[in-house]
């Protein structure tokens, strides 16, 4: 008897291994396992259709799409209980998953989206088309500390970002600056800019009251952690109480700091800031 109950357990351990290899958490974004490593051969730079829930998604780099629709839809990880019909102001759109994601959540929200990347734009502008999203304004300006011209780097991807070391092969971009878009209550203020958010936060620091929800992905270098300091602490000061994951993983041994990989960065965060 004993064996029995052994071997049936055997086979139902077997059995439910057999189900979980199976199963596609992908199945909702339209990938599989066969589909993710054919996209991840795709050579970026010429645009390509995906089709998400229904409806055509243009992108350029195959590698950014899937990790982003993993983060974004199958992670989840700007889920959050929102009003029925929030405002929310996305810098840092990109091709427009994060307002896909939203809007989808949220049909009545209003929503600001800024991407001054020139490629990503144009998709962003195609995307938001293609799933006929209405209350959506989308504008092709870096969020930065003053309404201005900058340099950028156009790299249609998502680590173009404002450069400000004289870098070459840059391009000239409009810049807006955020503190004069919170002039009401924001549900929802998504950050992702590459490098310029302790700038930005600093310039928005007595506004923040305004903001119930705020997300925020840090971008910095070892000489950088006293402006990550003061940035934690101009969240936790706006009356924030914040959670941190790590946004990428770049060292395996931090002691040895060997770096993974050629980001120029040493330190990436996602900080999601709430009310309790």
């Amino acid at each position: 008897m004993a064996s029995n109950s052994f071997f049936k357990n055997i086979s139902k351990g077997i059995s439910i291994n057999l189900k979980r290899l199976s199963a596609n958490p992908y199945k909702k974004i339209n990938l599989n396992w066969f589909k993710i490593k054919y996209y991840k051969h795709l050579p970026a730079g010429k645009e390509k259709i995906h089709l998400l829930f229904g409806k055509p998604l243009y992108f350029t780099d195959s590698i950014q799409l899937v990790n982003g629709l993993e983060e974004i839809f199958i992670e989840e990880m700007y889920r959050q209980q929102l009003p029925p019909n929030p405002y929310i102001i996305d810098c840092g759109a990109n091709i427009g998953l994060s307002v896909i994601y939203m809007k989808r959540q949220y049909p009545q929200a209003e929503i600001i989206a800024f991407e001054p990347d020139d490629t990503n734009f144009q998709l962003l502008s195609k995307n938001i088309q293609s799933y006929g999203f209405a209350g959506v304004s989308i504008r092709k300006e870096a969020i930065w500390i003053d309404n201005t011209v900058l340099q950028f780097s156009n790299e249609a991807s998502m680590t173009s970002k404002i450069e400000t070391t004289g870098a070459i092969n840059t391009i000239a971009v409009k810049a807006a600056r955020l503190r004069d878009f919170l002039d009401r209550e924001i549900d929802f203020l998504k950050i992702d800019i590459e490098g310029a958010e302790y700038k930005v936060l600093t310039d928005i620091a007595d506004k923040l009251y305004l903001v119930k929800n705020m997300f925020l992905e840090y971008h910095g270098t070892f000489k950088q952690n006293p402006e990550l300091t003061q940035l934690i602490e101009i969240i936790n000061k706006a009356g924030f109480n914040f959670y941190i994951k790590e946004a990428a993983s770049l060292f395996d041994y931090p002691f040895y700091r060997t770096k993974k990989s050629s980001i120029e960065y040493d330190v990436q965060l996602n900080i999601f800031c709430f009310r309790m």
